[in-house]
């Protein structure tokens, strides 16, 4: 059974508190407040009052001001004020709904008229609580969808990137260091005139969720070519080079059988297909050249290479920072974006950084050396 309503009861003298008390009284819970300041603290506080009776004149605070200030606060501002007044100059009523009174009602009060005013006061804000809390029942409840959407999307991509991994798992924790990669190339790029449009937070977070799908094609690739240890012979590179639209493919053939397309897998499509092109043209598999290539792309191109470069191997060992920022460097304007370029070398430390926070471990290579010689042998 739900509580009887409370009314807020605001006059500096006793008889009219004392009339307007043993009117409400019968039907309502009342408080009593003698002035503006005593007011405020106890509309102010929890539980809040359901209404508030409020004369105009009174010492310190007039009622106008009290008004104003419930308003204002967001823990009052829904309790709906009805001043009771001698005042009853159509300038004084106007004041008061300009302040956002609800009602007004002047003196020498009638007690129907009262009651009335009140019941109907209590009613809509009745419906204006369970509308209000309706709202931040949904909006509570769009929150935990969102929620659950983002886990999904990041659940399917770790799976996805994780299968790619146990094809060609020599690459221990390259997805997730060229996924931070990604992210810092593209923080640092999100001011550039070039880039400011396209790279907004939203963005910026869907490119990293993407990232580790770059090598998603790789489980198309037959294991005597993906784990071999020496160089390509023949037309292995050629079938090499196959990951790229293989992984493309995949991920439109998903949401082809989903029937729609997913805004978190357009980059991820772009990423596949094209992080393997060069600026100057002479990548793969379309030979793009320029802003031809996707952003997201280009900077993949600058992650992957870079941790490839580092990356202990089989077959190689990792080259030092300076060196694989050298050699970043000298393909500027050839391999990858100038612009790029200039930010990686910006924020190479950032690279070192997260490069010694997901190295691999001597187990992973031992486990990759092993794959392969049994592949191999």
């Amino acid at each position: 059974m739900r509580p009887e309503p409370t009314v807020l009861v605001v006059d500096d003298t006793p008889d009219n508190i004392d009339l307007l008390c043993a009117v409400l009284e019968p039907y309502y819970r009342t408080r009593i407040a003698t002035n503006g300041e005593r007011a405020l603290k106890i509309a102010g506080s929890a539980p809040h009052p359901d209404l508030v009776l409020l004369d105009v004149m009174m010492p310190g605070m007039s009622g106008y001001e009290v008004c104003k200030v419930l308003r204002a606060q967001p823990a009052t501002s829904h309790i709906p004020v009805i001043f009771v007044t001698a005042m009853s100059d159509v300038v004084d009523e106007q004041l008061g709904f300009d302040l956002g009174a609800a009602d007004y009602i002047t003196k020498p009060i009638s007690a129907p008229v009262v009651l009335a005013r009140v019941r109907t006061q209590l009613a809509m804000k009745g419906v204006h609580d369970f509308l209000r809390d309706q709202n931040h029942f949904l909006e509570a409840e769009v929150q935990r969808r969102t929620r659950e959407i983002v886990a999904l999307q990041d659940v399917t991509i770790h799976a996805m990137a994780s299968l790619a991994e146990t094809r060609d798992n020599e690459t221990g924790n390259h997805i997730r260091r060229t996924a931070h990669y990604v992210r810092t190339l593209a923080l640092q790029l999100r001011d550039h005139p070039r880039f400011r449009a396209f790279l907004t937070d939203h963005v910026i977070d869907l490119l990293q969720k993407s990232a580790p799908l770059h090598d998603i094609g790789k489980v198309g690739i037959p294991d005597r070519i993906l784990l071999k240890p020496g160089r390509f012979e023949g037309n292995e590179f050629e079938i090499m080079k196959t990951h790229t639209t293989l992984g493309r493919d995949a991920i439109v053939q998903a949401e082809r059988e989903l029937g729609l397309e997913v805004e978190f897998l357009k980059f991820a499509k772009e990423i596949a297909y094209s992080h393997q092109e060069k600026w100057d043209g002479s990548g793969y598999p379309q030979g793009l050249a320029g802003d031809a290539i996707p952003v997201s792309a280009r900077l993949m191109a600058v992650a992957d290479v870079y941790d490839a470069l580092i990356s202990r191997r089989v077959y190689k060992d990792g080259m030092p920072h300076a060196a694989a920022a050298a050699i970043i460097a000298e393909g500027r304007g050839s391999h990858f974006d100038p612009d790029m370029v200039d930010a990686f070398l910006a924020v190479q430390h950032i690279f070192v950084d997260i490069a010694e926070r997901y190295a691999d471990s001597d187990l992973d290579m031992e486990t990759a050396r092993a794959k392969v010689e049994k592949f191999s042998g």
